[in-house]
């Protein structure tokens, strides 16, 4: 296994969510040539620029030997199996799988753009984040906790696991 690290946002808010996170978390764990490294816990959080219930989050590091781009289609895979629908933009759904970061790349392209352009607007991923690597770096962005101060308007509640 090469030791590329990936972090993948991991949120829910349709149907059973914590089945749904669960169940998605358990697939990464057996993704070809990946291990995942690291898990946070489960958060809720309102919708940010969405529709529908609470959301539940969490943030996995992976260390994969799969590309950017095989990687996102094994998402795509996973969140296709446990019923992702896409009927208009920003809709609940069953499953939100986003790669966050891949190593200190930084990719654009028609499918892909890495790091994820609205995470540093976004607490659900921001505090995962930083409770797994709370050094990681954002490439073109300020230090995490810089963009972290910036966030306390938005509401994100520890679940008791």
């Amino acid at each position: 296994m090469s030791g590329n690290i990936a972090y993948i946002g991991i949120g829910s808010n349709l149907g059973n969510v914590l089945q749904n996170v669960g169940e998605a978390i358990e697939i990464l764990r057996d993704l070809p040539d990946t291990r995942l490294d690291r898990l946070s816990s489960l958060y809720r959080t309102a919708p940010v620029d969405a529709t529908g219930d609470d959301y539940v989050n969490a943030v996995a590091r992976l260390i994969t030997g799969l590309s950017p781009d095989n990687l996102l289609h094994a998402l795509w895979n996973i969140e296709n199996r446990l019923g992702r629908e896409r009927p208009f933009r920003n809709a609940p759904r069953t499953l939100d799988l986003d790669i966050l970061l891949y190593n200190a790349d930084q990719i654009n392209t028609r499918q892909l753009t890495i790091p994820h352009p609205r995470m540093a607007e976004r607490a659900f991923v921001l505090v995962p984040l930083a409770e797994i690597d709370p050094n990681v770096e954002i490439p073109g962005k300020e230090k995490l906790s810089v963009l972290l101060s910036r966030l306390k308007d938005q509401r994100i509640d520890l679940l008791d696991n």
